[in-house]
């Protein structure tokens, strides 16, 4: 690669001197080509070696005699040598202008060839293919759609489905719940419950208690789940307020129960960052005055959490947007349509605010 590259600067070398002959009066170019000829000659007198030629001097050598009779100027190798380096040169273009195989398709083609086998690991070559005749209409063979399927990453076998995806699936009838502590101004001890989606990131259920039981937990629970969403699992901590009970009510609802490992609060990764979202956007600002008044407060920010704050896990996206959600994209990034107003609406007395489009 890098004598390639030492053979096209030479080249580019000679052609720029070339181009300066051309400015040169030809009285003047006969003449400095007479006296190179007179040295040449002395040296061949004497049966000096030449030095060794490189790549790119057989290559301006064989080009330079295309224009006059070279047989008589040549004098550093024999003219078959010369002859050869011609033969050779043809043989090079021609393997290139021959070369094997159909031309290459599309760029956007092939690009889309690949972001399809990404997008969709289980699919083969035939799938693909199928894909492109029937709903995009363009016929391409299947040999040539796996040449240019991205080769499967070492270990994982092509068609292994992603963790993302696994979990994406899986999260649809996914629901955690967990517990988090708040005291009022009179240092009295609440308990809040809360549950929430995996697949939505929705927060489904949320109460308040000053005694918290196996039977109210049990109740709560048997609120969130409902019978309008079909879940399939309950994950919670090994908490002793889950009793064997509670979780044999669960059962009874259609849900399987998965407990969380000891001392591990990863494994319901999900509540226990909403948790924390709740003191940090809400609970570490107010100071509850009783149980009404945390509850009161919760179940505004609950809205606001389910409807009006985006989340970056969902895109960024809303956890339950409105049905006239859709806001259109302006035609310039950084400016609104000269008919459009910002309105703002204040939660909970102007801690958050939602933001949104109006007409003038």
């Amino acid at each position: 690669m890098l004598s390639a590259f030492f053979i096209i600067v030479r080249l580019t070398w000679d052609l720029i001197l070339w181009c300066g002959l051309w400015l040169r009066p030809r009285e003047s170019l006969e003449a400095e080509i007479l006296f190179l000829r007179r040295q040449l000659a002395l040296y061949g007198e004497r049966g000096v070696k030449p030095k060794r030629i490189d790549a790119s001097t057989r290559v301006a050598l064989t080009f330079l005699s295309r224009w006059f009779d070279w047989r008589s100027a040549l004098v550093v190798v024999r003219p078959e040598t010369l002859i050869g380096w011609h033969r050779a040169g043809f043989r090079l273009w021609w393997r290139w202008k021959s070369r094997p195989g159909r031309p290459p398709i599309p760029k956007e083609l092939r690009e889309l060839i690949r972001r399809m086998a990404e997008e969709n690991p289980v699919w083969g070559q035939e799938r693909i293919t199928n894909e492109l005749l029937l709903k995009l209409g363009l016929r391409v063979s299947p040999r040539t759609v796996a040449k240019y399927m991205p080769q499967p990453a070492p270990g994982r076998p092509r068609g292994g489905q992603r963790w993302s995806t696994f979990l994406r699936n899986h999260a649809r009838g996914v629901v955690a719940c967990d517990f988090l502590v708040a005291v009022t101004s009179t240092f009295r001890v609440l308990y809040v419950l809360v549950v929430i989606e995996h697949r939505s990131r929705r927060l489904i259920h949320l109460n308040v208690t000053a005694h918290p039981t196996a039977q109210w937990t049990r109740q709560q629970l048997r609120e969130a789940v409902g019978y309008e969403e079909r879940y399939e699992y309950l994950l919670h901590d090994r908490d002793a307020i889950f009793s064997a009970e509670l979780d044999e009510s669960i059962r009874r609802l259609g849900l399987r129960v998965l407990k969380s490992p000891p001392r591990s609060p990863k494994a319901n990764s999900l509540c226990e960052r909403v948790i924390g979202t709740i003191r940090r956007e809400c609970l570490d600002w107010f100071i509850p005055l009783s149980e009404a008044h945390l509850r009161q407060t919760l179940k505004a920010w609950v809205t606001h959490y389910n409807r009006g704050r985006p989340h970056s896990a969902l895109g960024p996206g809303v956890p339950d947007p409105p049905a006239s959600s859709t806001v259109p994209l302006s035609p310039s990034r950084h400016r609104l349509d000269d008919f459009r107003l910002v309105q703002a609406k204040a939660i909970l007395g102007g801690l958050h605010h939602e933001y949104s489009l109006a007409r003038s």
